[in-house]
């Protein structure tokens, strides 16, 4: 644990003349390289015996072999009941439930309260996310406050926050006959806390209006994701929309005016560490995919995958000694427990806005509505914290915008097309 910091201490850091980030400043610990290297020994401490049981009950043929106590459990953790459904049209969700004998007055109503609770838990979760990444607790005349930089305890307490709130969901409404064996959602669920961590962790070195176009970007690894796990053949607009988003993002990144206190290391760190949340990201939602093709609903999803991380994350927090720490820091600053709590409830609700609204009015709306969660999110960043954006950058910021849209009205034209039938093929009742 000690050997690691004194030799990254010994690598040049800094091109001459230029001044030290804020996030290096304090201690070599606190650089994201060293810690994204104790948090995978965390996890691997973790996964290593957990694999090597799986493979010892598979080999030894548990499945006809095993009884007692405890067979049950390990049935379904390693096996599963292997039963796996028919995939279904969007590959992750259930069908979605059409209205029936429903107002519009009804509908309207549903559709404002879905779009008014994205927006609401989105647009807060990203404000608190700025709010603890990038300033400091505690303030006074004579203190500077010190900042708070575990980004894997916010982590833990989303994803505490999020299995708590599926629990109870499975446990209160009726739920498929769960089949997937539980260890399967561990690769979404690492992936996940990975790239959950990397996208706080990039608030240290790059705006957040920066962070949001790169999300809006990672269309573009989606697609190469699926065509390496899942075997996905796409279309010629795909392609087009996710070339008009890299443009896009490009005449952002370049139009930005260089900070003369921003070093070369600090930059390519938030690149390094936004391209780290894109490719996790991009394996979860495509490893999710994978694993619907067993019979659950998406909340089961939601369980499944947060057991997994509350597991990972903390495992990897006690071995650091860094939950005491962070739990500390929280007793200190009340303000950053209640921010805190309030970015946890607002990731939890926010996933279960997620989930109704797909199942209410489809795919196609939903993404129309964190599209312009996206652009607002933008803009009360920077009104709130100040960030600028130059002709250039609101350039490309509209053509990301745009590109995203025709993604959407593309795929709606498409599933309507497939949905007609062809000419002269006209349904005849046999007698």
């Amino acid at each position: 644990r000690f050997c690691l910091p004194l030799m990254l201490a010994s690598l040049p850091t800094m091109a001459a003349g230029e001044e030290v980030p804020a996030a290096l400043q304090d201690s070599w610990g606190d650089f994201w390289l060293f810690r994204f290297f104790i948090n995978a020994a965390g996890y691997a401490s973790i996964v290593v015996p957990g694999f090597l049981l799986i493979q010892y009950f598979k080999r030894r043929n548990y499945l006809e072999t095993g009884r007692g106590i405890c067979f049950p459990i390990i049935k379904s953790c390693v096996f599963g009941s292997e039963v796996k459904s028919v995939h279904q049209e969007d590959g992750s969700l259930p069908p979605r439930a059409e209205p029936t004998e429903s107002s519009t007055a009804r509908q309207v109503f549903k559709l404002v309260f879905c779009a008014a609770g994205l927006q609401a838990s989105y647009l807060t979760w990203g404000v608190l996310q700025e709010r603890v990444m990038t300033r400091t607790y505690g303030a006074t005349k004579t203190d500077p406050g010190e900042k708070f930089k575990d980004s894997q305890f916010l982590v833990f307490m989303n994803r505490i926050l999020a299995f708590t709130v599926a629990g109870l969901y499975c446990a209160l409404t009726k739920q498929p006959r769960h089949g997937a064996p539980m260890y399967k959602y561990s690769f979404a669920s690492l992936s996940n806390i990975l790239s959950s961590w990397c996208q706080y962790e990039a608030l240290k070195y790059v705006s957040f209006p920066t962070q949001v176009l790169a999300k809006a970007s990672k269309v573009i690894p989606v697609m190469m994701m699926g065509k390496l796990v899942s075997r996905k053949s796409y279309e010629y607009w795909e392609y087009l929309t996710a070339a008009l988003i890299s443009v896009g993002v490009s005449m952002f990144l370049l139009s930005s005016a260089p900070n003369r206190h921003m070093s070369t290391v600090t930059t390519f760190s938030g690149i390094v560490l936004l391209a780290g949340y894109i490719i996790f990201d991009s394996f979860t939602s495509n490893w999710q995919d994978a694993l619907f093709t067993y019979k659950m609903s998406p909340v089961q999803m939601m369980f499944g995958v947060n057991v997994f991380s509350c597991l990972f994350t903390v495992g990897s927090l006690l071995e650091q000694g860094a939950l005491l720490e962070s739990l500390r820091f929280m007793a200190r600053h009340s303000e950053f427990m209640a921010h805190a709590v309030l970015l946890s409830v607002c990731s939890a609700c926010g996933q279960l806005f997620i989930f109704y609204t797909i199942n209410q009015f489809g795919a196609a709306v939903f993404t129309i509505i964190m599209t312009l969660r996206q652009a607002f999110a933008i803009l009360l960043s920077c009104l709130i914290y100040g960030h600028t954006v130059t002709v250039m950058g609101g350039l490309g910021v509209a053509v990301v915008f745009m590109a995203l849209f025709l993604r959407v009205y593309a795929r709606s034209r498409m599933k309507k097309r497939s949905k007609k039938p062809p000419p002269g093929d006209t349904s005849i009742q046999k007698v």
